[in-house]
């Protein structure tokens, strides 16, 4: 990832309510989450829901298919894991304290080993 796309990026994050929107579809998993489902859980209306689902899959952290009558928003977990190693590692190559800090933080965040947890079971 090279800059410029780190910041449309955080630009899409950067909105309380695109963050939540984010959030609500990082925690529907893998199968996503339908567009309508999206503004009911947020409650906001369905075209600010649209708004900030524009944004998000502009960016590249969103994908989207037709099932039906419905659009099923999925989080992209490949970009946003650029963007999360364009953070760890470019944006603190030269200072190793602040790369050290960063990777203790995901060496021991839970949500870093709940894929290992999962592959041993």
């Amino acid at each position: 990832m090279i800059s410029d796309d780190a910041v449309v990026n955080l630009f899409a994050l950067a909105h309380p309510g695109r963050l939540a929107v984010f959030r609500t579809i990082v925690k529907a998993g893998p199968d996503g989450m339908a567009a309508g489902k999206i503004a009911s859980a947020n409650g906001i209306p369905a075209n600010t829901a649209s708004t900030h689902l524009s944004i998000l899959t502009g960016a590249g952290l969103l994908s989207a298919y037709r099932d039906g009558r419905s659009i099923i928003y999925r989080v992209n977990f490949s970009h946003y894991a650029d963007l999360m190693g364009f953070l760890l590692e470019d944006c603190t190559e030269n200072n190793a304290e602040a790369g050290a800090a960063l990777h203790e933080y995901f060496k021991g965040h839970p949500a870093s080993v709940a894929p290992a947890r999962a592959a041993k079971a």
